[in-house]
């Protein structure tokens, strides 16, 4: 039995939902499904639009009303119960840090779950709000050192004036906030750590220093460089855990040097961990600030029109539909359209788009992007949180706590070799020592190098180190990269597939070809018929009305329009009936259409256009084609995307086969898939796939829904302020721009190459030290300097990627 269903959209049930995987969607069927009368519940993703729950009902039980009302009322208890977090953090104190926080979060009562990006400096986590609640997970953060401001939930972008208040507005490693030294503690502990390295060591060897003022020294060295670790390892204490980490390796070796009375190489070494770690944290901070200037992008204030006077508020008070007035040169502080004023717009912080573009009333302006010399007064069609750049920063942030494929795999890695590393250095301070192979010092030593050796510092940091900053200059560019996985997949195709209309396309019809007849000008045919098409919707009609616009013609009046479906309109003008459409209109009232019409009409539709006829009276005036053109540069964009290594690129269109042909020759793809359907275009992708391995899709995020999901890489022509864009695709082009396709391209298999060397230099450097220090032809020094050294360097080949620019 086929029982009725009804749809609702899965944002009105779970608002705090960050998408349709989210587990709080399971939870919410299942609820729904133990209702008597609900007979099935599942999610409808189709054709690119918002996810919306389908539940099917009974109606002898219950009626859709209540079915509606129970699914409200379920989602609403699903929301209350369970809450979602992206927490800023502040890992200090070494690369294993975000596995100890994910240790800690989810060993707290109510954490679901927990997933760190260190490099990121982010976490993303769900919660039972009946066992713990947000403030409770900050507190938890704060106490273990790691959380130094309140987090956003994932329901809101807005920036909340009450959090920048509360004394806890910001990292206290970001530029600008805070004291100078509270910015810069670490690189000060740091120096002073060596200062008094230096100076123990100088003056025991030239000015005869006595042992105990020389440890003394060293003492303090030791104490300003483990400082930050030690304080972190006994918070984690005092919560009753213990964790066997790269931080303990690198205390239980600095304590080994100081028993062994190598005091200046243990304090060597907590030095050189320490400034290494400032350094990064510096390093990232850069790659991490450029996802912050986004945000910082929109003014915090805003100037509100009421009652005929301008008002400074907050721009979170800012409520859709107010008016706000933006002056020459301010950056625009709302997404909305313009009621009054033209300027152009510098729209590159949000589309990318290096030239200006004009903006007249009823166009839209985005917050974020720079006014030029006009005056504009706007109308907010979004709130503060919805913003098209809310939306792009909330994204980004998003991508960052998913991690890439190789990401996985050094986590893996380490997971394994660190327990055995701990092992191996057990066993190699005592076996050699038992059988007399080495002294007992000798194998102590060795085994505290070891350790050194061992710490997978660069592994851990050199991918999500690249992954950051790809992203992060991907946004800076206009491509929305949503995640790791993502920025090394799209690196790695060998073809890419393209729809026809909106992507290799405008998108919007336009008049290519007037041919008058014998003994009519062209201003005449187009008078004519962009007189009559005036009062048609059709976009054939609106596209000859644009094109007389733009010729600068006086229409004349026409009388009252007629369809005649499936053939063209009727009217009149200057008393004379005028007809327009295809030859149909006459073929079918016997009327003989001149021969030149006709073969003109052949001709254009040869080339694939949409041809309309035009007569007045009893003459015919002549013939309009009208083609969707080609965007702009796309056959060079094609041309560049070859030249960085796709093999195949060919056009998917549901047009027929001589229109998509036409296309296909003048933007010179290599193959044309025509007469497509939605699901057509899958099996399209299929094929490729098989053919090609690693195949991208580029459609305009609604109707190629299906063919995005099903290609390695989804990319939509994402339009500035399209949300369900941004939400279908893996890559959104923010401007619409398909000529930051090659640059999007290029950029993720420069990031791979980055990675790639990352995870040789790492595992190379770990294999060499492994070597050198269980042989003795490594000290502890030596490997502390080789050690951190390959570090800075992973982290400064990662930040090559925000100096990877477009070439057009």
């Amino acid at each position: 039995m086929n029982h009725p269903s009804l749809k609702i959209e899965l944002s009105v049930l779970l608002p705090e939902a960050p998408d349709a995987r989210d587990a709080c969607v399971s939870r919410l069927e299942a609820l729904i499904g133990r209702v008597r009368g609900i007979e099935r519940t599942h999610l409808v993703e189709d054709n690119g639009a918002p996810a919306k729950l389908c539940l099917h009902y009974d109606p002898q039980r219950v009626s859709m009303a209540q079915v509606k009302q129970l699914a409200i009322a379920a989602g609403a208890k699903v929301t209350e119960q369970f809450g979602h977090a992206l927490l800023p953090i502040r890992a200090l104190d070494g690369e294993d840090a975000g596995r100890r926080i994910e240790e800690t979060l989810c060993a707290l009562p109510g954490i679901l779950s927990a997933s760190v990006n260190q490099a990121a400096q982010s976490a993303r986590v769900e919660f039972d709000r009946t066992e713990i609640q947000l403030p409770e997970i900050e507190s938890a953060l704060r106490d273990m050192g790691y959380a130094e401001v309140p987090a956003k939930t994932e329901s809101t972008a807005k920036p909340t004036r009450e959090k920048e208040e509360d004394g806890h507005a910001g990292h206290d490693h970001e530029p600008g906030e805070g004291s100078w030294f509270h910015r810069n503690k670490e690189v000060v502990w740091s120096l002073v750590s060596g200062a008094l390295l230096v100076t123990a060591w100088a003056s025991q060897r030239w000015l005869e220093l006595s042992s105990t003022a020389a440890i003394a020294l060293y003492v303090g060295s030791y104490a300003f460089g483990g400082y930050d670790i030690v304080r972190h390892m006994v918070g984690t204490l005092r919560k009753g855990r213990f964790t066997f980490d790269i931080d303990l390796l690198m205390i239980v070796a600095a304590i080994g040097a100081a028993i062994l009375g190598e005091w200046a190489e243990g304090a060597f070494l907590l030095f050189l961990f320490s400034i290494a770690h400032a350094l990064e944290h510096y390093a990232l901070g850069r790659a991490r600030n450029a996802i912050k200037a986004l945000a910082d992008l929109a003014p915090p204030i805003a100037r509100v029109l009421r009652d005929g006077r301008e008002h400074e508020v907050p721009v979170d008070q800012v409520q859709v539909g107010d008016v706000v007035v933006i002056r020459p040169s301010e950056r625009i502080s709302v997404d909305g359209k313009i009621r009054a004023g033209r300027s152009a717009v510098n729209q590159a912080p949000i589309t990318g788009e290096s030239v200006p573009v004009e903006k007249a009333i009823d166009d839209e302006v985005y917050a974020g992007t720079v006014n030029g010399d006009g005056a504009l007064e706007v109308t907010a069609t979004k709130a503060a949180g919805d913003r098209t750049l809310d939306r792009v920063v909330k994204l980004v942030q998003e991508a960052q706590t998913h991690k890439a494929p190789t990401q996985q795999f050094t986590d893996r890695f380490e997971r394994i070799f660190v327990p055995a590393a701990l092992i191996g250095a057990t066993l190699l301070a005592i076996v050699p020592a038992l059988f007399g192979w080495w002294s007992w010092s000798t194998s102590f030593y060795r085994s505290m190098a070891m350790l050194i050796a061992a710490t997978p510092c660069g592994l851990a940091l050199g991918t999500p180190a690249a992954v950051l900053a790809g992203i992060a200059q991907a946004a800076r560019k206009g491509v929305l990269i949503k995640g790791g996985a993502h920025l090394e997949n799209l690196g790695t195709l060998n073809a890419i597939a393209l729809d026809k209309t909106g992507t290799l396309t405008i998108g919007k019809p336009e008049v290519t070809d007037v041919v008058p007849a014998e003994g009519v000008t062209e201003a005449e045919l187009l008078r004519i018929s962009a007189a009559v098409e005036r009062r048609s919707q059709h976009p054939l009609a609106q596209a000859i009305v644009r094109r007389a616009e733009t010729d600068k013609l006086d229409l004349p009046e026409a009388g009252d329009l007629e369809s005649l479906t499936a053939r063209g309109v009727r009217s009149s003008v200057a008393g004379q009936t005028v007809e327009i459409g295809s030859l149909r209109l006459w073929e079918q009232d016997k009327v003989d259409v001149p021969q030149p019409i006709r073969d003109v009409v052949a001709r254009l539709q040869s080339k694939g256009k949409s041809i309309v006829v035009i007569r007045h009276g009893e003459r015919f005036l002549g013939t309009l084609g009208i083609a969707d053109k080609p965007r702009p540069d796309v056959r060079q964009t094609l041309d560049r995307l070859r030249a960085i290594g796709i093999k195949s690129i060919v056009m998917l269109t549901g047009d027929n086969r001589g229109v998509g042909e036409a296309i296909g020759r003048e933007v010179g793809v290599d193959e044309v898939k025509a007469d497509l359907l939605p699901e057509d275009k899958v099996t399209a992708i299929r094929e490729l796939l098989e053919q090609h391995g690693q195949v991208a899709m580029v459609g305009d995020g609604v109707n190629d829904a299906p063919a995005l999901a099903n290609a390695t890489v989804g990319i939509a022509m994402g339009g500035a302020g399209t949300a369900v864009a941004l939400e279908t695709a893996d890559v959104a082009l923010m401007g619409d721009d398909l000529a930051k396709l090659p640059f999007a391209v290029a950029l993720s298999r420069k990031a791979r190459a980055v990675i790639r060397q990352n995870l040789y230099l790492s595992l190379g450097v770990i294999a060499v030290l492994l070597i050198a220090t269980t042989t003795g032809l490594f000290g502890i020094a030596p490997a502390v300097a080789v050690h951190e050294g390959s570090t800075l360097l992973v982290i400064g080949n990662a930040l090559r990627l925000l100096a990877v620019s477009e070439e057009r």
